[in-house]
């Protein structure tokens, strides 16, 4: 594999991000034609050949989830078909990753049946970042690699200099990724005990650490609706926090969340543009590139070469 040829192609959920990643690793975007039929079925036609090459498919899952994943489906099945030697979906934003158990009877594990439906489709390996659990982690029968933006997001916030630091993790679930962000920047670490009465609702019940006097950095895989970041900020500047900052890998960014955000009193969000912002704006959010991160492990994964260096950096 390390003598053959690699491609990069893109679906249409994230082009711009893929043509980050195919100009750090100096490769141009490889030719493919997506369009809808007049009913809505998707069409696909890679216009350059990929037999016997090693291709790699960029799509997000995020909105419209439907369309990116079966697009994405539908573009691994075409390259099989035309004789790739391998297929790799990099996956910079996993959708229905929220669905990894039951949490009540008769729901389905959705993380569980994307997982299926990528292999069923004829994907060979599967590169993403950040999963909503790590649990997902084990619901792939194929080759997965996973990546994690706490390198580019610790260094981008070490740069701002700011002391008196406390990473925070807005929930029990996030008190991992929290501990993790809390090594790098050497801080300690404080949880928010937190209740969940309905989907995409979330309240405080309680905050388990010393904020009094501190930099407050809030560390979640994603802002979805934004209530469970604002409600975390909140409850530490009610604890005698100082500032509070947003550390989260994925920016959904739902219904009115980005101005939520603005009225918040959080001083600004952190994300990956594992998702496009698009027409989305506000001056609180920052959006941090993960091309490189990806460009490496795209190298890695063809030579056939360790991630562990990209994991620790």
């Amino acid at each position: 594999m390390v003598g053959s040829e690699f491609v990069l192609f893109s679906g249409n959920s994230n082009r711009q991000l893929a043509e980050e990643i195919a100009a750090y690793l100096k490769v141009k975007l490889g030719r493919v034609e997506l369009k809808k039929f007049a009913d809505g079925e998707t069409y696909v036609n890679y216009d350059e050949t990929v037999r016997g090459k090693d291709v790699y498919i960029l799509q997000s899952t995020c909105f419209p989830q439907n369309d990116n994943l079966m697009e994405m489906l539908i573009m691994i099945d075409a390259a099989k078909r035309a004789a790739a030697e391998r297929i790799t979906c990099v996956i910079p934003y996993y959708g229905y990753g929220k669905q990894d158990r039951k949490a009540n009877d008769r729901e389905p594990i959705t993380a569980k049946l994307v997982a299926k439906l990528i292999q069923a489709a004829g994907a060979d390996a599967v590169l993403t970042m950040d999963l909503h659990a790590d649990q997902i982690q084990g619901f792939f029968d194929i080759r997965a690699d996973f990546l994690y933006a706490s390198g580019p997001m610790t260094k981008y916030f070490a740069q701002k200099g700011s002391k008196d630091l406390i990473v925070v993790a807005p929930d029990v679930g996030s008190t991992k990724r929290a501990r993790k962000y809390a090594k790098i920047l050497g801080t300690d670490l404080a949880i928010i005990d937190k209740r969940r009465p309905k989907p995409n609702q979330s309240e405080v019940v309680n905050l388990i650490g010393d904020v009094a006097g501190k930099v407050c950095v809030i560390v979640d895989d994603e802002v979805n609706t934004g209530g469970t970041v604002i409600n975390a900020a909140e409850a530490a500047l009610r604890k005698g926090a100082k500032e509070v900052y947003v550390l989260a890998s994925h920016g959904v960014f739902t219904q009115d969340a980005l101005a939520k955000i603005d009225r918040s009193p959080i001083k600004e969000v952190v994300v990956t543009n594992s998702i496009p912002m698009g027409e989305k704006a506000s001056g609180k959010v920052k959006v941090i590139s993960v091309a490189p991160l990806f460009g490496d492990a795209i190298r890695c994964m063809h030579e056939n070469r360790s991630l562990s260096q990209i994991l620790k950096s």
